[in-house]
């Protein structure tokens, strides 16, 4: 599955944004989708993951309440809505796609990545 990120964009502190995330091949609705976040010298860390059916979705306690997870395998896309932005929360965000039966946080599980979109949130 190829994944393609869109959305990002620069936004005030307490805006929101949506991102999304398009797959190509039939293979969408088989795999679970996260989203990981990379800020300049860090890490890419997690984000948040919803299931292949959508029933189930996991985030990081730093967006938790301001950031919800979607999907809809008909449309082959994934969604991320980000609310009450903080600068803190600037990065370049990319969707991934992981053939897992349970969620899970750990990149390597994660097979297909997209080329990222960037978040701006000034202080």
């Amino acid at each position: 599955v190829q994944l393609v990120e869109s959305g990002g964009g620069l936004v005030q502190a307490g805006g929101s944004l949506t991102l999304s995330c398009a797959a190509s091949g039939n293979t969408f609705n088989l795999n679970a989708i996260g989203w990981f976040r990379q800020a300049p010298g860090k890490e890419r860390e997690f984000v948040s993951e919803i299931s292949w059916n959508g029933l189930s979705t996991d985030y990081d306690d730093s967006v938790k309440g301001r950031f919800t997870m979607s999907r809809d395998n008909a449309k082959n896309t994934a969604y991320l809505q980000m609310n009450s932005l903080k600068p803190e929360d600037t990065a370049v965000y990319y969707c991934a796609a992981a053939n897992v039966a349970d969620l899970t946080r750990y990149l390597a599980d994660f097979h297909s990545w997209g080329q990222g979109t960037q978040v701006t949130v000034p202080s």
